[in-house]
């Protein structure tokens, strides 16, 4: 095997060992699940034709991913290792990805950079090892890019776009919002056509009139690749074809999904300070595009920054256009931007080790394990916050063990608000011989993912014949005011008839049992 071989074989898969270690790190979070990994639990432990109901009532965007981990969980079991092994699989496949577009067009030292910065993100080490779809989407959107690079340089087939439209509608299906990598793969396919006219009529850099020999900075290639076939036109024409079949596909979900905006509604509205992270990733990418145009590794194709800052830029400043119509400004729907943040971060880190190589030969390849020692270092804290149950707002399972330790046959318990019935959803066991005296309907039966519950006279009458209740709440630091009559019931009732016997709150989830008092003598 080549030497050029065994490094694009390295290159790749150092970056998905890499992000595969740091997603197993410390995997379960101390065995903790938090309120959207909850819903993923509850709903993939349903049968299909259960899952299909809610679907027609709440969370349709997760159809899909429901789908899988209910698969998963059929063949493995339900656990924290089953439900976040698929987002460090993914991620690393998304390292993997960007790893692979960086040795290709950047030099092998800007992908292993690249793919090794990705897992070192905050936000990815976040996401890494959430029993979400995130990750999932971040990886469809590395294979898209990088099969969309494959077709710009000219060596792709029609099985490639067929593979990239699946790919991209594959991530719609799972999130619609990665759509708006299209329109950044768009903006790399105009980048990339200029960058073909400039070369083809003498206007770039390197050889003679600007025309370097292939396998030359500047050049058309490496030896023994084509150029683009067709031109820009033709490409673009066939990845019109592609991109609108993958919109076809997903377009159904997006418009049922507009009947389910309630869901969405406690996302706050746009404001500026919120636009400050992004501002700064947008600063870092521009950096790292500055540094890859003064590269002289070309490549028969895009270069880095034509490909890295519309992934990262684009999706951004969509999710901030669409905020202000409707609020939906979370970074976890962008989550796949942070590949092109990543990519442009080993561009960077590729030419600097060009430079150093240039004074002191010797240095060069130690530049790359430096900046990662010294990023490890510097962010440790933030990858052991991210580790930690604290990282998120609350634990499901600490209060169903609460629970279980509190309770006794014939106790009664409460939910406020319904939905911390995610609490027994996920851990059934530990309410085992509790009545749950609000409960009309099952979340199962009724097609959603908290239950229907009774009127308020009827809870305050089934209240007032247990000795003994249980409440499951949130801690007063995230908790809110009551929404509905019958939360408002709920707590007037437990506040006059009964008194508090013991009070546990630990991370975010607050169980308390209340005893009756004594009728008044």
């Amino acid at each position: 095997m080549s030497t050029a071989r065994t490094t694009r074989l390295l290159v790749p898969s150092a970056a998905a060992l890499w992000t595969s270690a740091l997603g197993l790190w410390g995997l379960s979070r101390q065995n903790s699940v938090w309120r959207d990994e909850a819903a993923t639990w509850q709903v993939a432990r349903r049968s299909t034709a259960e899952i299909a109901q809610l679907l027609g009532n709440v969370d349709v965007v997760h159809g899909l991913y429901y789908l899988l981990m209910h698969g998963l969980f059929e063949l493995f079991g339900p656990g924290t290792t089953v439900l976040r092994l698929p987002s460090v699989a993914a991620m690393a496949v998304a390292a993997a990805c960007v790893a692979t577009l960086g040795h290709r067009l950047a030099g092998p030292w800007a992908g292993l950079g690249g793919g090794v910065a990705l897992g070192l993100l905050p936000a990815v080490q976040f996401y890494l090892q959430e029993g979400r779809p995130y990750a999932l989407v971040a990886a469809g959107a590395g294979v898209s890019t990088l099969l969309l690079v494959t077709l710009l340089e000219g060596r792709g087939r029609t099985v490639h776009w067929i593979a990239y439209g699946g790919t991209v509608a594959l991530c719609g299906l799972l999130n619609w919002l990665s759509l708006m990598i299209l329109p950044a793969h768009l903006l790399t396919l105009l980048l990339s056509g200029r960058s073909v006219r400039r070369v083809r009529t003498g206007r770039d850099v390197g050889g003679p009139g600007g025309l370097g020999g292939p396998g030359e900075p500047g050049g058309l290639g490496r030896p023994g690749e084509p150029c683009v076939p067709g031109g820009p036109g033709g490409l673009g024409r066939r990845w019109a074809v592609a991109a609108g079949a993958a919109v076809v596909c997903v377009l159904p979900l997006v418009l049922f999904s507009r009947s389910q905006s309630a869901q969405v509604s406690w996302i706050p509205p746009l404001t500026w300070h919120m636009l400050i992270g992004p501002a700064v990733l947008l600063a870092v990418g521009g950096a790292g595009a500055v540094l890859d145009r003064r590269s002289p590794y070309r490549p028969d194709g895009p270069s880095a920054a034509a490909v890295g800052l519309p992934l990262l830029v684009v999706p951004q400043l969509g999710l901030a256009g669409l905020s202000l119509v409707q609020p939906l400004f979370l970074d976890r729907y962008v989550l796949f931007s942070l590949l092109g943040l990543a990519l442009l971060i080993g561009a960077a880190i590729g030419a600097g080790v060009r430079t150093v190589s240039r004074r002191l030969p010797r240095a060069g390849r130690w530049l790359l394990p430096a900046v990662v020692v010294v990023a490890s270092v510097a962010l440790l804290p933030q990858a052991l916050a991210k580790r930690s149950p604290e990282s998120r707002v609350d634990d499901v399972l600490s209060a169903a063990d609460a629970v279980r330790r509190l309770k006794r046959p014939g106790d009664a318990v409460l939910f406020f608000p319904s939905a911390r019935r995610d609490t027994r959803l996920v851990s059934p066991d530990a309410f085992s011989g509790l009545e749950d005296i609000a409960l009309a309907r099952t979340p199962e039966r009724s097609g959603t993912l908290k239950g229907v519950e009774d009127g308020p006279a009827r809870i305050r009458t089934a209240m007032l014949t247990h000795r003994r209740i249980l409440l499951v709440t949130d801690t007063p630091a995230v908790s809110r005011p009551p929404a509905t009559e019958r939360d408002r019931m709920k707590r007037s009732v437990l506040r006059n008839h009964f008194r508090i016997v013991t009070d546990t709150q630990t991370r975010g989830r607050r169980v308390t049992l209340y005893e009756r008092r004594a009728a008044p003598r």
